[in-house]
């Protein structure tokens, strides 16, 4: 009896050594610079809101957040050296769907977006605006639907490369109306919008930023929008479940991550100011200049909106059969 007295004192000591080791390191965090490594070169969109939140945080922290671009692969190599980093901490990841909901279903990649990170917050949500050619025939989505029901095959649509946002978020609603449109890829979403332009593909699932510089010209003309709400650069232009089809939203949706087994107390207080900048009225005009809705949650909450999401976009590459290139 006094043997296993002595083994549980030894564990209840154990565990309120290891309990006070962390909250002293919660307490003194951050007392060094913190890495924000976005998966994508510099200049692009995950690039600029990457930068954003890294002065944000640096300003709300007392510690510089700095941003390193590891890009390759897609975005999966920055993706993977988060995952497989000490979980101090001090390495962050801002989480895009395609490396955390898409790419995974696609093909084999070194991490496990459901298990070998800690969520932090939701950072920013982005939507996309259907647009064809002004001088396609159809002038709204049904007519659009419509003409793709009539002639299957006969419509073309562009994207920014098999497997991206843009690719997903035409797939998805294909599935969701019931037609047949073919898909026509390119090497980025600003070469598919321009294509659009030229008239060389018919339609393309655009980003908000890329798109409205081309529909305030005429361009380009909106369709419908894959927000679940109107959005304000286009209070005039329908939304997808509007039009019937309540399946075709989608998102380009941003996280903040940590890997697996960073503190709780840590990844509490990373929250705490998450959720204090997606309130923030200056912050959120500035991700909506980026085409971006401000976004925030708790670190459950996005655990849980990453899962619905793998679920969501795995149904749609299997049933359109998509493949990695």
């Amino acid at each position: 009896m006094t043997r296993f007295l002595h083994l549980m004192l030894g564990s209840l000591v154990a565990s309120t050594l290891c309990v006070l080791g962390t909250s002293a390191l919660a307490q003194d965090y951050p007392n060094k610079p913190i890495r924000l490594i976005v998966p994508f070169p510099p200049g692009g969109g995950n690039d600029t809101l990457g930068r954003i939140l890294a002065q944000r945080l640096s300003t709300a922290l007392g510690q510089q957040v700095f941003v390193d671009n590891k890009a390759g692969a897609g975005g999966n190599l920055g993706t993977e050296l988060v995952a497989h980093s000490k979980p101090d901490g001090y390495t962050l990841t801002l989480g895009f769907v395609a490396n955390f909901a898409m790419t995974p279903h696609l093909g084999k990649v070194a991490y496990d977006p459901l298990k070998d990170f800690a969520p932090i917050s939701m950072v920013a949500q982005g939507y996309q605006i259907l647009v064809v050619n002004p001088s396609f025939p159809a002038k709204t989505l049904p007519e659009l639907v419509a003409m793709a029901k009539a002639k299957p095959g006969s419509i073309n649509y562009a994207s920014g490369g098999n497997g991206s946002p843009l690719h997903m978020a035409a797939e998805l609603f294909k599935i969701s109306a019931g037609v047949d449109i073919m898909h026509i890829p390119y090497k980025g979403s600003a070469p598919a919008a321009a294509a659009v332009v030229a008239g060389e593909t018919e339609m393309v699932f655009g980003g908000v930023v890329s798109s409205l510089s081309f529909i305030r010209v005429n361009r380009l003309r909106a369709l419908a929008v894959t927000a679940p709400k109107r959005i304000e650069a286009l209070p005039d232009t329908p939304t997808m479940a509007e039009l019937g089809y309540p399946g075709a939203q989608a998102s380009s949706w941003y996280g903040l991550f940590a890997p697996a087994g960073t503190p709780p107390a840590i990844i509490a207080r990373l929250n705490r100011e998450m959720v204090t900048l997606g309130k923030s009225a200056d912050h959120k005009e500035q991700l909506s200049k980026q085409g971006q809705e401000a976004a925030y949650s708790t670190p459950e909450e996005l655990a849980q909106f990453v899962k619905a999401e793998s679920d969501k976009w795995a149904r749609v590459i299997k049933t359109a059969k998509i493949e990695a290139n």
